[in-house]
């Protein structure tokens, strides 16, 4: 997905995902352009891997401010959207973090009471609500979350880097 710079400027993000890194890749790109001028990688599965930023050392050009800020935007909701489970009490970023490695981050709808049954039995019911909104993008009654995007089934996380 490639989303271009709102003032109309020419640059563009480009947004992935690479699944064998566990990671949305944020590519800021003069248009019509390669390689990308700077990239942001922001781990989702492995809450002992930080985002990093890289520039691309071949070259050097004046990335105007208004857009460099913009692309920063873009990473830190990237990273709040893609991360948030991470800033849970430590003992539940565990069992989120084994959940979603066991379900890839997602559970059919007819397998969801059984894990609901699992989540209730290894957290305290106040905990309930944010367990599954982080490790699946759910809601205790199983609907799904409104928001910029809910955790996606590894099979939908588009092509990798």
């Amino acid at each position: 997905m490639s989303v271009p710079h709102p003032g109309g400027a020419p640059y563009a993000i480009t947004v992935l995902y690479s699944v064998p890194d566990d990671a949305w890749y944020l590519e800021l790109e003069l248009v019509g352009e390669r390689p990308a001028l700077v990239t942001a990688i922001v781990p989702d599965e492995d809450p002992a891997r930080e985002p990093t930023v890289c520039f691309d050392p071949g070259r050097h050009l004046d990335v105007p401010y208004e857009v460099m800020r913009w692309f920063m935007d873009q990473v830190e909701e990237e990273i709040r959207t893609s991360r948030a489970w991470m800033r849970l009490r430590p003992e539940l970023v565990e069992v989120v973090h084994r959940l979603r490695q066991e379900h890839m981050g997602a559970v059919e709808d007819d397998r969801f009471p059984q894990v609901l049954e699992e989540v209730r039995a290894a957290v305290p019911e106040a905990d309930l609500p944010a367990m599954l909104a982080a490790a699946f993008g759910r809601r205790p009654d199983g609907t799904t979350m409104d928001g910029p995007r809910a955790p996606r089934p590894a099979d939908d996380r588009g092509a990798g880097t």
